[in-house]
């Protein structure tokens, strides 16, 4: 065991020999190697399988009683903020621009950073704690509004009866740019790919309204998924805070396309992680060590892509054993649209866990692009020398720190997800004891999955 940790970092060293600023997070990784990993991850399996006992022997109101917010005062009816989104739309606008005339150099171009740093990493863990504000931010809802008021009427409504699949597929494609394409960084590539979904998602609006947004644009119902897990939210007419996940709990029952969605969002972000690990380059045989570069591993992460939905599936099966242990297999569909829910907080808690490494680095890139946006030396933020800094990737102490970070939110994320899960299982089933028996499979599933992603985090990666 000793040789073989030896030799990881040994590999680990090697790679960075050859990384370059947009693997910000190569080094850390390497420092991974000889942390105490081990430990932490039994720590942490320990602790979720502690929390599916814990929940086991609780009353069957307790956990609901956990998760009932807190009213703060009464709310007001909500005022349309299209000029937000306007706005947005101006700023996308000049980052489209950006990204074709401005600096080739990802690390220093306004729509990279924009894109990647500020919208998919920063922007989504704020709407898992604070709630939905890309409701007002998003670039189309103000345009379409602007139309409405001009007397544009839309020609059709979109069919309830086709569900979130367009949803699914808008979500795929972005998530095909990220994990597939050879340069979905590179700003004169991701500036046509850019203008084109917005392009595409506005002339949906303007043909089926705004349940297009709603149904069919796969970033909204992504990131309204996420906000079901921010504290503050509307309930019952007024403003209240609760426990991380309250508002999945007080959610009607999902369509089934929306719970394959989220399932999905979790098995997408999980591969969003596995496709960098010497375990991954090892399998498709690629020598990490000798990186090839995106462009060779186009196929392997397309196939990789399509493999990882097979999660759906595989949760699905467990679903259907609780509910066939709970002697209440009817019940499955019920079970599967509200058991997919409770997975979204370990979605949110890999996702900021993934990219927050790379996301302390990233974001001084994006603090200096924004003092300087068209790389023609003005100062516009007076951060003067601004110089970004990565040293805190090259210490024991604060990787540490950053690690455990990680670790500590994929463990809390999972206990969340357990004890919603139950409140969802003694809803559906409709008792504690026949929740216990339909939960057993998926704490099975749950116990495996914080055993995954703890793995994750500890592997050395390639990229």
């Amino acid at each position: 065991m000793k040789r073989m940790r030896n030799s990881l970092i040994i590999s680990g060293l090697a790679v960075l020999s050859s990384a370059d600023l947009a693997l910000a997070h190569a080094t850390e990784g390497g420092i991974v190697l000889l942390l105490p990993t081990g430990h932490y991850i039994l720590g942490g399996l320990i602790s979720v399988i502690l929390t599916v006992v814990l929940v086991s022997l609780m009353p069957d109101t307790w956990g609901r009683k956990r998760f009932q917010p807190y009213r703060i005062f009464p709310t007001r009816t909500r005022r349309s903020c299209w000029g937000i989104s306007l706005g947005s739309l101006a700023v996308l606008a000049f980052l489209i621009t950006a990204g074709w005339l401005g600096a080739h150099d990802p690390m220093r171009n306004p729509l990279s950073l924009g894109v990647w740093t500020l919208f998919w990493v920063l922007l989504v863990v704020i709407q898992g704690f604070i709630g939905d504000l890309w409701r007002v931010l998003n670039p189309w809802i103000g345009l379409y509004t602007l139309l409405r008021k001009l007397g544009w009427r839309r020609f059709f409504t979109y069919p309830s009866s086709l569900g979130y699949g367009g949803a699914l597929i808008s979500f795929g494609a972005f998530a095909a740019v990220l994990l597939v394409h050879p340069a979905p960084s590179e700003p004169d590539i991701l500036a046509p790919l850019v203008a084109l979904y917005w392009g595409v998602h506005m002339l949906g609006m303007i043909i089926f309204g705004p349940r297009w947004l709603r149904r069919v644009e796969g970033l909204s119902v992504l990131l309204r998924a996420y906000a079901l897990m921010a504290v503050p939210g509307r309930y019952r007419g007024a403003w209240s805070i609760g426990l991380p996940g309250w508002r999945i709990l007080q959610q009607a029952i999902p369509p089934a396309s929306l719970a394959i969605f989220v399932v999905a969002i979790l098995a997408l972000g999980s591969f969003d992680g596995l496709n960098e690990t010497f375990w991954w380059m090892g399998l498709v045989g690629v020598n990490p060590l000798e990186y090839p570069g995106r462009s060779a591993m186009v196929g392997a992460n397309a196939l990789g892509m399509i493999g990882a939905l097979l999660l759906v599936p595989v949760f699905a099966v467990m679903v259907w054993f609780g509910a066939v242990l709970a002697r209440q297999p009817r019940r499955f569909s019920q079970a599967f649209c509200t058991q997919a829910l409770a997975l979204m907080p370990i979605a949110l808690a890999y996702h900021f866990s993934h990219y927050l490494p790379s996301f302390l680095v990233e974001i001084q890139y994006a603090i200096k692009t924004a003092s300087d946006p068209l790389g023609r030396g003005s100062d516009l933020l007076g951060l003067g020398q601004f110089y970004v800094t990565t040293g805190f990737l090259n210490t024991h102490a604060t990787v540490q720190a950053i690690w455990l970070t990680q670790a500590g939110a994929v463990v809390l994320g999972h206990a969340v997800a357990i004890v919603i899960s139950h409140v969802q299982a003694v809803r559906v089933f409709g008792g504690q004891a026949a929740a216990v028996r339909a939960q057993w499979p998926l704490a099975l599933f749950m116990i495996c999955y914080t055993l995954f992603g703890l793995w994750l985090l500890a592997s050395p990666r390639a990229v």
